[in-house]
């Protein structure tokens, strides 16, 4: 394959990329970074990619793994807590949509990793249940109950309703 083709190819990703890297980490640069490294790691392994796959699911499953891993990291590190939480200037009142985005990206937090990825790779990214199948390895029935059971709980959690797995036993 022409170098030309392939730069055009993987370029025609990155968009999409940055999307679901922002989605998972909600930082535009770190968002970025990761895009970055994905490209970075991509171009280095491009001698594994299996020719018949598909090359934006090959690539969505180079950024997961990468998140990942750095997602791994930081729960070994612990928290990072701002100094100065009144340098946010804050949103202002007109924004409603934003306010509600922004609570329903938070809510999705909530959610273990395998389900807010799941939900973010079919819901925002609009990738087939196969393919995603194939981003987390997995068959296409696990992938489509996995995401039944993660939108159900994300449904409970901005109901405001106490999932019974969140409750304490007594």
């Amino acid at each position: 394959m022409a170098r030309d083709s392939l730069d055009a190819r993987l370029e025609a990703q990155i968009p999409h990329l940055r999307r679901y890297a922002h989605a998972l980490v909600r930082d535009r640069d770190a968002a970025d970074d990761l895009v970055q490294d994905c490209l970075t790691q991509a171009l280095a392994r491009w001698y594994q990619r299996r020719a018949e796959a598909e090359l934006r699911p090959w690539l969505f499953a180079i950024l997961r793994n990468l998140y990942i891993s750095s997602y791994r990291t930081r729960a070994r590190r612990g928290t990072q807590v701002e100094l100065d939480p009144a340098s946010d200037p804050g949103q202002p009142a007109d924004q409603e949509r934003a306010l509600v985005a922004r609570d329903a990206l938070g809510t999705l937090d909530l959610l273990p990793e395998e389900q807010k990825s799941l939900l973010l790779l079919v819901g925002v990214e609009e990738l087939s249940y196969a393919e995603v199948a194939r981003i987390l390895d997995i068959p296409v029935g696990t992938v489509m109950s996995r995401l039944s059971r993660a939108r159900q709980r994300l449904r409970a959690l901005l109901d405001g309703e106490a999932m019974p797995y969140l409750r304490r036993v007594k």
